[in-house]
């Protein structure tokens, strides 16, 4: 396992990277209260190579961590050029109190990106 920078990236998949982080931070402002979305930045992932066992090529792991140093979310790269990419919100849903957003996903291939809010019943709700 080699631990990367984040420009350590192959040039097409920094490219994608930020395109997702892009699109999660869209996701994250529409599912937080007006103002208090995190902020999620490609630089503040760490990235480690790893290998797919199944067919000995290589794919990336970033996590991002927050001041306490507990993960809060991910992004892989698969060997097979899809991704997979979340990030936690932990807040009350902004526009209907049944719900609770527990994280912003994105994922996809390259030019086919998908994304969503994992949403949970309230309690209070």
């Amino acid at each position: 396992m080699v631990v990367l920078a984040p420009r350590q990236l192959p040039t097409a998949l920094e490219a994608l990277a930020v395109n997702i982080v892009e699109v999660l931070q869209k996701e994250a402002d529409a599912f937080s209260v007006s103002g208090v979305s995190p902020k999620i930045a490609l630089s503040d992932l760490q990235f480690t190579r790893v290998i797919d066992p199944g067919n000995q090529l290589p794919g990336y792991e970033g996590v991002w961590r927050n001041s306490r140093n507990d993960r809060c979310g991910m992004l892989t790269f698969n060997s097979d050029d899809s991704f997979y990419a979340e990030y936690d919100l932990f807040c009350p849903h902004p526009r209907d109190a049944r719900w609770f957003v527990e994280m912003v996903t994105v994922w996809g291939r390259a030019g086919d990106l998908r994304s969503e809010a994992k949403l949970i019943p309230s309690i209070g709700g």
